[in-house]
C-alpha cells in the first residue's frame, strides 16, 4: 500500500516554508489506518516488547492502537503540567530554545523492553529526550518506530544507537 498517497500535505503550515504532513487523511481511512497499525505491530511481534512509549500528542494516536494490538500496555510522555502523578523530567535542546518531556516516575519498571512509537522523525530531539526518560527508569529502548522520516533533516543520526524503523521516508 502506498501511505504516502493517503497523507495530505499542506504547505506553508505551521509557518510559510513547512510543508506539513497531515496524517488525519491516513487516520480517517479505515483499510489504511488498519494497514499502518499492522505494520508496526509486525515490526514489534517478535522483539519482546513489554510496553509502548507514545509522545504527545500524534504518539498517543499511533502508539494506542500498537500497544493494543500487542496486547501490552501504553505509557504516555507529556510536556510539563500534564501528568497527574509523580514525574521526572528531561529538557533537550531545540533550534531556537529548548523543550522539557515528563514520565510518570513509576511508568517504567527496571528491564522493562519499551518500543517507542510516533507519527514523525525529524531532528530526532523529542525521540532521544523520550528515549532518555526511558533509560533513566532502567528500560531499555528495543525499538523507535514512526509512521514518517524527513531524511532531510537527519534525525536518525541522534538516534544511532537505537533501531529505528520508519513506514515512509520523506
Amino acid at each position: 500500500m502506498d501511505l504516502k498517497k493517503a497523507i495530505r500535505e499542506i504547505e506553508n503550515f505551521p509557518k510559510e516554508g513547512i510543508n506539513f504532513k497531515d496524517i488525519t487523511t491516513l487516520m480517517q481511512d479505515g483499510e489504511t489506518f488498519k494497514y499502518t497499525i499492522d505494520a508496526f505491530i509486525n515490526d514489534l511481534k517478535d522483539k519482546n516488547v513489554d510496553v509502548i512509549v507514545g509522545p504527545e500528542a500524534r504518539g498517543f494516536l499511533m502508539g494506542t492502537p500498537v500497544a493494543y494490538g500487542l496486547g501490552i500496555g501504553f505509557v504516555p510522555v507529556r510536556k510539563p503540567g500534564k501528568l497527574p502523578a509523580e514525574t521526572i523530567s528531561y529538557s533537550y535542546g531545540l533550534e531556537y530554545g529548548s523543550d522539557t518531556l515528563q514520565i510518570h516516575k513509576d511508568a517504567i519498571k527496571p528491564g522493562q523492553r519499551v518500543a517507542i512509537v510516533d507519527d514523525l522523525l525529524a531532528t530526532g530531539g523529542t525521540m532521544e529526550a523520550a528515549a532518555k526518560l526511558i533509560e533513566k527508569l532502567g528500560g531499555e529502548v528495543v525499538s523507535m518506530q514512526f509512521l514518517i522520516e524527513l531524511e532531510f533533516l537527519n534525525g536518525r543520526e541522534k538516534l544511532s544507537q537505537y533501531e529505528v524503523n520508519s513506514l515512509i521516508k520523506y
